[in-house]
């Protein structure tokens, strides 16, 4: 399973979020497949009827649903009432049940099973994010599908049958600001009609950050720390470090707590570092989210050429919940607390726990 992640991962340019059902932002544009149709000529015998002009007093009936973009620039129209949905990314289904619509959910990401699937309906169908059954999303007829970057990170559109089928489908790329992650919120609370919740989503993950930096604020410089953010334990197949580097949500986290990440140099959003260079950064704390490594903490703790970077000498290595960190939702405040609590615990209490995003 690792090996056939970081070989999909090395060839997008990227090393994050697979069974997160994340990735990087991809500049992609999806076109959607078109169905071309030819009809007949008509002859003599089958002329055609001439349209008639309907009365002046007649207006032709309008379009149910909204015209709007989707995240990633298409246009859309989304139905004026959603009762069945399709969610295909696990981040996304995070919040479509913290708004309380697990049981609009139809049809799903084999990911969101693994993640969530214990609050979603029984009969929910679930499919492959990357190679979706169209025919049978499209036999469903949903009022609307969410997908996310990475159904379309080879440059193909998955979903382009179902496009054209009249479906409605709203793309959402994982997301790789903050700020970014709030209009997402609001973007799919607008599209199921829970534009409320939304928003509260979105005070709560701004009261949060504005109180992390707040106490952030008063580090003073000489005890910031340094911060190694790793995706991937490094190994005898794999030797480099899959990290987080500018340009990305997660290295904002990081400089929110007050942190300096030992990747924030790299003009890459997921560097893959030597471990040459992360000894000689000589980071103070290493946060991981590696979730396939069996026991990463004492494997880290343990590794041959380590045992003279600081983190290892104190101990200061933490394991981050992967879901939480890797899915761009309103979830990544969780990651953020946790972050600042393992890096500082002299600054970050447990008051800060009441900061965390209902669910």
């Amino acid at each position: 399973m690792k090996k056939k992640l970081l070989k999909t991962l090395t060839g997008v340019g990227c090393a994050l979020f697979l069974l997160a059902g994340c990735t990087k932002v991809s500049e992609q544009e999806i076109k959607p497949a078109e169905e071309v149709t030819q009809e007949a000529a008509p002859t003599e015998e089958a002329k055609p009827e001439e349209p008639t002009e309907a009365p002046a007093d007649e207006e032709a009936p309008a379009a149910e649903g909204t015209a709007m973009k989707d995240r990633s620039g298409n246009d859309i129209v989304v139905p004026a009432e959603v009762n069945t949905i399709v969610s295909m990314a696990p981040s996304i289904t995070r919040v479509l049940i913290d708004m309380g619509l697990a049981d609009k959910i139809v049809a799903s990401d084999t990911n969101s099973q693994a993640s969530y699937g214990s609050e979603l309906g029984a009969d929910v169908s679930y499919m492959d994010m990357m190679a979706p059954d169209q025919e049978a999303l499209t036999a469903m007829a949903p009022d609307i599908i969410f997908t996310s970057g990475m159904s379309s990170v080879d440059g193909n559109d998955a979903f382009g049958a179902v496009r054209a089928a009249g479906v409605c489908v709203a793309d959402i790329p994982s997301s790789a600001s903050l700020k970014a992650i709030e209009e997402d919120l609001i973007f799919i609370g607008t599209c199921v009609g829970t534009e409320a919740k939304a928003q509260e989503l979105v005070d709560e993950m701004e009261e949060a950050i504005a109180e992390i930096a707040k106490i952030a604020a008063t580090i003073p410089e000489e005890e910031k720390k340094t911060v190694l953010f790793e995706l991937f334990t490094p190994s005898a197949d794999y030797p480099t470090i899959y990290t987080a580097g500018q340009g990305t949500y997660i290295n904002e986290m990081l400089e929110t707590v007050g942190a300096i990440n030992v990747a924030g140099d790299q003009t890459e959003q997921w560097p893959a570092l030597t471990e040459e260079a992360c000894v000689g950064a000589d980071p103070a704390v290493i946060l991981t989210a590696d979730m396939y490594t069996p026991d990463v903490i004492n494997v880290l703790l343990t590794m041959k050429g380590w045992e003279n970077v600081k983190a290892i000498k104190d101990g200061a290595v933490y394991q981050l919940n992967a879901d939480q960190v890797n899915q761009p939702n309103h979830h990544v405040i969780d990651a953020m607390i946790d972050m600042a609590g393992f890096i500082y615990p002299e600054y970050f209490d447990e008051s800060v726990d009441e900061l965390r995003p209902a669910a």
